[in-house]
């Protein structure tokens, strides 16, 4: 009955562990991409990731998504996707010039095509000449919930433990009752 118990801890215990770890693995982090420039219609962005982001000169595939895309320009080459060698330390910078009729929100998704690793970032179009940096500091309010990944995780790990435990104790109290009878 020990065995039975240690080895269902030492299964939730490694889920703990293992499951926030492949969860995040192969991502570029949040905040390795920056986005600078004016996001207006017309206007141009420089969507920029960090060293490290992906693998050293690895080829970058970047996919453009938003209302009127396929108008925009992706670093002066006309179309909706586009793809660039990172630097020696894994960083990849791309300018995005959107369409003169732009409007809404538009995602730049990046994936290195050696390592899988994938990033992107969130262009939020504001009215011309409104001001708006296009960093999302002083446009809209933050809504969702905008905890860490590990947080998350732990509660989800935590739930599980506790799973387990009223399962192995339902065990133990179903045991003890067939041995007393």
């Amino acid at each position: 009955m020990i065995k039975k118990i240690t080895a269902i801890f030492a299964l939730v215990l490694a889920g703990l562990f293992i499951a926030p770890v492949a969860a995040n693995a192969f991502y570029a982090p949040d905040g390795s991409v920056t986005v600078s420039g004016t996001v207006t219609p017309g206007g141009t962005s420089t969507v920029a990731f960090t060293g490290g982001s992906f693998q050293p000169g690895e080829t970058v595939s970047f996919t453009l998504t938003g209302e009127n895309a396929s108008g925009a320009t992706l670093a002066a080459v006309e179309t909706k996707s586009l793809e660039k060698t990172a630097s020696g330390t894994g960083a990849v910078n791309l300018n995005v010039t959107l369409p003169s009729n732009a409007s809404g929100t538009y995602t730049v998704a990046a994936v290195g095509l050696t390592s899988g690793t994938p990033g992107s970032a969130t262009l939020t179009v504001t009215a011309a000449g409104a001001g708006g940096s296009g960093d999302n500091d002083n446009d809209l309010a933050d809504t969702g919930f905008g905890a860490p990944a590990f947080v998350v995780w732990g509660a989800a790990g935590a739930v599980a433990l506790g799973a387990a435990l009223i399962a192995v104790l339902v065990m133990v109290r179903r045991q003890r009752a067939s041995l007393a009878a």
